[in-house]
Parts: C-alpha cells; structure tokens; sequence
C-alpha cells in the first residue's frame, strides 16, 4: 500500500493558477499509475486527468483541456496537477490516486484505484 498527501489547495480569483501536489510514501509509486479526481457539492466525482507511471500517456476531462497539466516525477515519488485560468465551477475537493503497481496503462476508472489521499479543497472565486 502506498500513502498519499495532497497538498497545495486554496481560495483564489478566477483566472489564477494553483498547483497540487501529491507526495506518496510506503509502498513504491514509480510502478503505479495515478489520477486525479474531484467532488463538487450535487455532483459526481469526477475524473480530471490521469497519467501512465512512466508518464508518457495521459488522459484529461473535456472541462479542463488546455488549462490543467498532470505530471509526475517518479525520482521524487510525487505527482502534480498544475491548474491555469481556474474557473468558479472548478470548485470541489481534489483527491490524488495511484494504481496497482507494475501496471503500465492508462487507468480511467474509480475502481482502477486502490490508494487515496485525504483530499484538498480548491475554492475559485468570481
């Protein structure tokens, strides 16, 4: 099992950028992949992007594309979610996940993920 922190989240204007951060301990995170998600008050979780554990594949929601980037650095066992021109409706809490190691793919989905963060709240005002 690997722990993971998330750090990073704030209350910002609308069209600021914050960047999350997501430090992994225990168990190595090198072989994993991971993804980040978030809930929104009335709404689903959702998936915003998710990244491959060597990082050449990624994924992102249609809401995000061209304004947020996932990345990782393996060597430092974090990964990150760099948020640019944050709207009001990207409010919600955002989760870090990681995948079942030696997995190599692209892993879209809730039960591809067996590690969680506690969450850290994102608060975008007008």
């Amino acid at each position: 099992q690997v722990q993971l922190v998330e750090s990073g989240g704030g209350l910002v204007q609308a069209g600021d950028s914050l960047r999350l951060s997501c430090a992994a301990s225990g168990r190595t995170f090198v072989y994993r992949p991971m993804a980040w998600f978030r809930l929104a008050p009335g709404k689903e979780r959702e998936l915003v992007a998710a990244l491959s554990s060597s990082g050449s594949s990624s994924y992102y929601a249609d809401s995000v594309k061209g304004r947020f980037t996932i990345s990782r650095v393996n060597a430092k066992n974090t990964g990150y979610l760099q948020m640019n021109s944050l709207k009001p409706e990207d409010t919600a809490v955002y989760y870090c996940a990681a995948g079942r190691g030696l997995d190599y793919g692209l892993r879209l989905r809730v039960e591809d993920y067996s590690d969680w963060g506690q969450g850290t709240q994102v608060t975008v005002s007008s």
